[in-house]
């Protein structure tokens, strides 16, 4: 009854789109998307290849997402990355900045976000962007309720057209499946099924929020291991280790089992006795774990394994009893690590680099805190995260201890693996590379405004802009030195460093040259200089813009290969 809601509603949400279109999202249009959902777990990937074009006569600085109101409360991560084409995909450090938008004259049942792109598009221009997205919780088992000898089948709902409000020259869509076992799927013109996949498309000239309801109902026996609440605890201490033990209450998410449970008939034949349960989790320690233990409330439990190389050890642990949808287990596991591996310092100061997220595969998290647990007197405490965390202090008394140590709690919401990032380098490389980005963007904006200069003659408001850019470029340059600092200080940043250096230097160089050439530019105009004598003025300027824009794009490069 409930998904047969959520569907009645989304598909309701859809259908009051067509008299909702803002005329001023009509300049861009969508010349071609490619979008891929991946349903071979219970997490659903969704990968699109977005080609956008700027087809009036205005910059476009942004893009819009839609999803629908009941679709984003699942939304778990979103990423949006530039394409350079020819299938080379820049690295997760070109990241977009992406924020929850509020267009006007648009329906409040549908939720934006607003993709940053790093210059505006003029007209006629266009560029490619791969946009991610995770949901969790959205595939429902349906029949609700199975036996011990039933097949797991969930339902999916989507649309089969890209929901957007931009016009969509051409799109296609490929569903994913685990198994080639489909119990039904929706028919529409251009379907057709190659194995495991579903394909929709393509499909031509589609208006802005255009839809195609289409529900997929499979066969999944993938383990859907929820873990309701997760609390990691990150120890460091003065002694050369650093202690994690991360306590787990785990629910398998998947259809609730009905009837009696035989352990004769699922040990006999666990393939068609049990094909919905779970019996084991795997999970991908760092290299060099040691001290690993598994236990629950009643002692150890000796049903685990480890191996590991170089790169990981790998710990595959199996509960006590194996479980079936609505089934509940509660366990800890623990484990050493060296403390060079993760804790540096420079100047007095140390910095932990910790991944954040569970170490389980495919594991969702309804909720996880995160604590880490500092050396008593260990003060002038921050953190930083690649997303955000609801963070908090407190303190813990152990042995020993006089005052007591201070505990960073990081709490969040809604995580997948993806959101398995560290804590500190690679989140401040990150940040370095989204501050470039943002003041690239605002390098474009500056000119634009002598571009409106131009047309209007409005002397005052270019000045204007170019103040407003001033101010935010030196809130930029506050941000990046707390950040610099870290990375000179770490090792993991040795071979990046010097490179990430320049690039702050060579656009530090471009911001003066191009506040230098917007003060000539705007000196000329109020003194009414123009024609040869205002381009003689300009010139050495906007050679040695072009230069340094070439040389900024080109460390932007290399420091994301790295």
């Amino acid at each position: 009854m409930g998904f047969r809601f959520d569907l009645l509603l989304l598909f309701t949400t859809l259908v009051l789109l067509s008299t909702t279109t803002p005329t001023v999202l009509s300049d861009v249009i969508l010349s071609k998307v490619d979008r891929r959902i991946d349903l071979t777990s219970q997490i659903v990937r969704v990968a699109s290849t977005l080609k956008v074009e700027n087809a009036g006569p205005g910059p476009v600085s942004e893009v819009l997402l839609t999803f629908p109101e009941i679709q984003a409360k699942n939304l778990a991560y979103l990423k949006a990355t530039l394409n350079e084409g020819k299938g080379k995909v820049k690295n997760s450090g070109s990241n977009l900045p992406i924020n929850v938008a509020n267009p006007e004259e648009l329906p409040p049942s549908l939720i934006f976000h607003s993709v940053s792109l790093p210059k505006a598009l003029g007209e006629g221009d266009s560029l490619t962007i791969d946009v991610f997205a995770v949901f969790t919780h959205v595939l429902r088992p349906f029949p609700e309720e199975i036996t011990q000898a039933d097949i797991q089948l969930v339902l999916f709902q989507d649309t089969a057209h890209y929901l957007s409000p931009y016009a969509v020259k051409v799109q296609s869509l490929t569903v994913k499946l685990p198994k080639a076992r489909i119990e039904m799927y929706t028919k529409l013109e251009n379907t057709n099924i190659h194995g495991s996949d579903i394909k929709y498309g393509p499909y031509e000239n589609l208006p802005p929020f255009s839809y195609a309801p289409v529900v997929v109902h499979f066969e999944t026996n993938q383990p859907f291991a929820v873990a309701q609440e997760l609390v990691r605890e990150i120890e460091i201490s003065h002694w050369g280790n650093v202690q994690v033990t991360e306590h787990y209450n785990i629910v398998h998410g998947g259809a609730k089992s009905k009837g009696e449970f035989s352990r004769l008939d699922f040990q006999a034949r666990p393939h068609l006795r049990g094909a919905s349960a779970f019996r084991n989790l795997v999970a991908k320690l760092p290299p060099r774990a040691h001290s690993i233990y598994y236990r629950d409330e009643i002692g150890n439990i000796s049903t685990s394994n480890v191996w590991g190389d170089p790169k990981k050890t790998e710990l595959l642990i199996e509960p006590r009893y194996p479980l079936f949808g609505g089934w509940r287990t509660t366990f800890t596991i623990g484990y050493g690590l060296p403390l060079q591996d993760f804790l540096f310092g420079s100047e007095g100061k140390r910095f932990l680099n910790f991944s954040f997220g569970s170490p389980i595969n495919d594991l969702v998290t309804d909720n996880i805190i995160v604590k880490v647990v500092l050396p008593e007197g260990s003060d002038d405490i921050s953190i930083s995260t690649p997303f955000p965390v609801k963070q908090g202090q407190e303190t813990k008394i152990s042995h020993l201890d006089v005052a007591g140590r201070p505990v960073v709690v990081l709490e969040k919401t809604n995580v997948v693996p993806e959101h398995n990032q560290y804590f500190q380098v690679r989140a401040t490389i990150q940040q370095v590379i989204s501050i470039i980005n943002q003041c690239l963007s605002k390098h474009e904006r500056l000119e634009a405004s002598l571009h409106d200069l131009s047309r209007t003659g409005d002397v005052q408001a270019c000045k204007t802009a170019r103040k407003t850019a001033d101010s935010l470029f030196k809130e930029y340059s506050k941000e990046l030195k707390p950040l610099l600092s870290f990375l000179q200080s770490s090792p993991q940043a040795t071979q990046i460093l010097p490179k990430v250096e320049e690039l702050v230097a060579k656009e530090k160089e471009l911001q003066e040259r191009l506040i230098a050439k917007h003060s000539t530019i705007v000196d000329c105009y109020e003194k009414k200089i123009g024609g040869r004598e205002l381009e003689n003025r300009v010139a050495s300027h906007q050679l040695k813009v072009a230069a340094l824009k070439q040389e900024v794009e080109d460390l932007l490069d290399y420091v994301e290969e790295i």
